[in-house]
């Protein structure tokens, strides 16, 4: 297992090189800043309180640049390093540990610290949920006054589209889970299954840890909003 830090000094002088390149410097020897409407303005003219907020903007995105670099490659230590892990496993007992789509769960020892590797899907819906859509409109209009208000709203809240035109997963798994006997609405809940599709994946890795075994686990974020 092997994760190393970047150099701080190489860190540091990209830093600066970032906070520098807010100034060039004309034919003339004049050195200027360009503003956002892409104008060079020069640097005399420039208000000290703009100089100033440059330059830190321009830091903090340097360090968040670095800090994102760093995240990268620790995850991508974090997959190499299970991946030996149980290839290790694999050679030793000829199968495999995990579980579907490589979700793993790993412990130490004492059972206070605990990694997991997940994997999870990007979900969207095929022309089949409009289809899907035509046949719990038919129910809920033939059942009408018979219709519980909590079922026209989950309906409404699954079918809802949001800015991206896409319709809410989460509703739509919830109006599955609706046991109605209604041949229109088997038929209806078939076409949703079928619609499902899996446009991409991404891989999570989270850590845990806890003072002892019997203790709750306690989450180590690794994420600027949860710190």
């Amino acid at each position: 297992m092997t994760y190393s830090l970047p150099d701080p000094a190489a860190r540091a002088a990209a830093v600066q090189d970032l906070i520098a390149a807010a100034v060039t410097q004309g034919p003339d020897g004049t050195e200027y800043m360009r503003d956002a409407r892409g104008a060079l303005m020069p640097l005399g003219l420039v208000r000290e309180q703009d100089k100033l907020e440059d330059q830190l903007v321009r830091g903090l995105v340097g360090f968040a640049r670095d800090l994102n670099a760093q995240l990268a490659r620790f995850k991508g230590h974090c997959h190499a390093d299970v991946g030996a892990y149980l290839q290790l496993l694999g050679e030793r007992y000829d199968t495999t540990k995990g579980g579907r789509k490589g979700n793993i769960t790993l412990t130490s020892y004492d059972g206070c610290f605990k990694v997991q590797l997940a994997v999870a899907d990007h979900l969207s819906f095929g022309p089949e949920i409009q289809i899907a859509k035509g046949l719990i409109d038919e129910c809920i209009a033939d059942w009408a006054d018979g219709a519980r208000a909590e079922l026209c709203a989950l309906v409404n809240e699954a079918f809802r589209t949001d800015k991206e035109g896409d319709v809410s997963r989460e509703a739509v798994f919830r109006l599955m889970r609706v046991e109605i006997t209604d041949e229109r609405w088997v038929r209806a809940m078939a076409a949703i299954r079928d619609s499902i599709r899996v446009v991409g994946s991404k891989s999570y890795v989270r850590f845990y840890s806890r003072d002892h075994a019997e203790a709750e686990w306690q989450a180590i974020p690794i994420d600027l909003a949860a710190v």
